[in-house]
């Protein structure tokens, strides 16, 4: 009877519940809004679920993340190596080649002034630096909690591990895809709120065709004038060139059907649930979370905002040719930010089709944070 009973003590004490912090329920609430969001309303289900699930998984068992070096056998668990892949640029640098598979840059090329709206729209990037600056981050945390303002998870995750700001790795990355997710939220009521119902029905003229001479050129000049000018960009705006060309080539038709489908879609899973299980409630519940959360939501506003005004001045030059609204697209959450441009103008024009003029800013905006990225590379020093 003895030792049935200590038995069934032991394994009674082997249940999460009896490690279980006020902190652990919270974020385990968290990861049930977050995965209510991403089922129940469609919010970017494809980032959300990993990303729950991992923030799910590490508040109920903690050592599915711990550090090799940590264990007694010397064997981490199993989302320590996943999450090794994200600090080793490896999984943000191959998400890149499979959105350059998938994206179509033709609206970009028709309408080169999209890079443009592209660029005013990484003004949240610099302000959010700035203000991370006053709150007493150093200058290399700073920039890493600064492309949060791009709306663009993989930069974020490329560049906190290249600046070695691991230990807000986490926080950064898990800001970085909820706002991406949250773009449907977060941006209709600036564009609106800044622009007029007149502005919003403008109709752009239909975008040019684009040969496809004009489409295998456009990867491998941009990777050669921007990789020349700032070396340190080469695993992310490379690798985003490189997956283009596999579409665009036509003649690696196996690579590019891999690269956007099931590579794809192989490393959201591996990303999204590695990142979510950063979010154990030791790490994320202090005030430098806080603080990066608001940072980074304030950058996303601040970097919005700059492209739907920059799109206002655009408007008032072309003489109301360029509807304002493709600015907010200017944000690297593609085609998130795009289809939200799209929606915003259908809103006030059911007749009015946005989505083509949007994708090139919204193209514009991923090289372009890339760039921020490599900028502040080249800045602190930092290799590739």
């Amino acid at each position: 009877m003895e030792y049935i009973t200590t038995t069934l003590g032991n394994l009674v004490h082997q249940t999460a519940f009896f490690s279980l912090t006020w902190g652990n329920v919270i974020m385990i609430a968290v990861a049930c809004f977050f995965l209510y969001l991403a089922i129940r309303h469609g919010f970017e289900p494809l980032l959300l679920v990993p990303i729950a699930f991992g923030m799910l998984l590490v508040n109920i068992y903690p050592d599915i993340m711990l550090h090799a070096e940590d264990a007694a056998n010397g064997t981490g668990g199993l989302l320590y190596y996943f999450y090794l892949l994200d600090e080793w640029s490896i999984l943000p640098s191959l998400i890149f080649l499979g959105v350059g598979a998938m994206t179509d840059f033709g609206p970009l090329i028709a309408n080169p002034k999209s890079f443009l709206l592209g660029a005013a729209a990484q003004f949240g990037i610099f302000a959010a630096y700035l203000g991370a600056m006053a709150m007493g981050f150093s200058d290399k945390a700073a920039a890493a909690i600064s492309i949060i303002g791009g709306a663009d998870g993989p930069t974020s995750i490329f560049l906190a591990g290249k600046l070695q700001q691991t230990a807000i790795l986490g926080p950064i990355a898990v800001a970085a895809y909820s706002y991406m997710s949250l773009v449907p939220i977060i941006q209709p009521p600036i564009m609106k709120l800044l622009t007029t119902e007149k502005e919003r029905k403008i109709k752009m003229e239909q975008l040019r065709p684009v040969s496809k001479l004009e489409r295998i050129l456009f990867p491998i000049i941009v990777t050669i004038v921007v990789c020349s000018i700032l070396p340190t960009t080469a695993p992310l705006v490379g690798m985003l060139m490189l997956g283009n060309l596999f579409r665009e080539s036509g003649v690696v038709r196996q690579l590019t059907e891999t690269a956007s489908n099931a590579l794809m879609y192989i490393v959201v899973i591996l990303l999204g649930t590695s990142v979510g299980a950063t979010t154990s409630a030791e790490a994320f519940l202090n005030w430098d979370t806080l603080k990066i959360v608001a940072l980074g939501l304030a950058a996303f506003i601040f970097g919005t905002a700059a492209g739907v005004l920059f799109g206002k001045l655009m408007c008032f030059f072309t003489h109301g040719k360029v509807n304002p609204l493709i600015g907010s697209a200017g944000v690297s959450a593609v085609p998130m930010a795009a289809r939200v441009s799209q929606k915003v103008g259908a809103e006030a024009d059911p007749t009015n089709f946005l989505l083509m003029h949007a994708m090139g800013p919204n193209v514009a905006g991923v090289i372009g944070t890339a760039v921020a990225a490599g900028t502040f590379m080249a800045i602190f020093g930092v290799g590739i």
